[in-house]
């Protein structure tokens, strides 16, 4: 039996935030930079090196890489805990503030049910929950990792597969949530060049003509 696809553990939070983000990135391997994906990328700045410590009693591996066969998913973590009895307990780096809209904090736990599900699969121990840890509140937020959740990342994965064996990219999102969601994508204008542009004139004329 061949194995599916390998779907890296991000394109499932990609997929969940927009679709087309997800297929522009991980189809037609695009990404363009602005502040949001730089303050990612200073967020992960440590954690993406690879190491093992141990704080407070508590072994700690960073940049640990995950797979599940079964499911063809592939990455890494940003941290595992390893609590009593070896129990691993998978925390996602974020910036931003903990307080974050439902919807897309929902995006954040889909990735972090995925590296579950991952370390269940890879070291046969359970893992009931995780956490993120968002950088501009210093906090984290714990996340359950329930069935549904579950159920999720598999859906979520196959949907993803589906699109890439397809080679077309998703539309764009409905008007509802491309207003919450577009202005903070760094690939806006490659997504949609026209609104991009019209923010940009608007954005200039208030600018420059604040009268009129």
């Amino acid at each position: 039996m061949d194995e599916p696809e390998k779907i890296p553990l991000s394109a499932l939070q990609h997929w969940h935030y927009c679709p087309r983000q997800c297929g522009l990135i991980h189809l037609e391997q695009v990404f363009d930079e602005n502040v949001h994906t730089l303050r990612g990328q200073a967020v992960h700045a440590r954690v993406d090196k690879p190491g093992v410590e141990t704080a407070k009693g508590v072994r700690v591996e960073r940049a640990m890489p995950l797979w599940h066969d079964a499911l063809g998913l592939v990455g890494k973590s940003d941290v595992v805990e390893f609590l009593s009895g070896g129990v691993p307990y998978p925390v996602e780096y974020k910036h931003g503030s903990r307080n974050k809209a439902a919807d897309i904090a929902a995006c954040d736990d889909i990735q972090l049910a995925a590296q579950a599900v991952c370390l269940e699969s890879m070291l046969g121990k359970p893992v009931g929950e995780g956490a993120i840890y968002y950088a501009t509140s210093k906090r984290r937020r714990v996340v359950p990792v329930t069935a549904q959740l579950r159920a999720d990342v598999a859906q979520t994965a196959q949907a993803i597969r589906q699109m890439l064996a397809s080679g077309k990219l998703p539309p764009a999102l409905e008007a509802d949530q491309a207003a919450k969601r577009c202005k903070a994508c760094s690939l806006l204008e490659r997504c949609q060049p026209v609104a991009a542009r019209a923010d940009f004139a608007a954005a200039r004329a208030a600018l420059f003509n604040p009268d009129a």
